[in-house]
């Protein structure tokens, strides 16, 4: 693996445990991956997913529980994560504390 991709195959290891009906924001994957100050470059990594819902990241949302952007548009997000049994209320996910991923745990 050459060094460019090494921080994305983390990345993406690290969606791949969000389980379903949660989600994570793009802060804790970076901390998860030992890159606390990453938030934003790890929303440049999921832009580029090559394997988007195989590799769940419609389930990173923004800090404050808002949807945050999707290859495929925030509609899309919004319907994957409904049938994941997640609720908004606009672009507001509904219980946010309660569904977000303890990233603690997988660090």
């Amino acid at each position: 693996m050459d060094k460019k991709s090494e921080p994305a195959a983390a990345v993406y290891a690290a969606l791949m445990q969000i389980p379903r009906g949660k989600v994570a924001t793009y802060g804790d994957i970076a901390r998860i991956i030992g890159k606390p100050g990453a938030s934003r470059a790890v929303g440049r990594i999921l832009n580029k997913n090559p394997n988007p819902v195989v590799v769940p990241c419609h389930r990173v949302v923004m800090s404050d529980g808002t949807l945050g952007g999707y290859a495929f548009g925030k509609s899309r997000k919004k319907e994957l994560l409904e049938s994941e049994g997640l609720h908004f209320s606009g672009d507001n996910l509904v219980g946010f504390k309660k569904c977000r991923l303890d990233a603690a745990s997988l660090i």
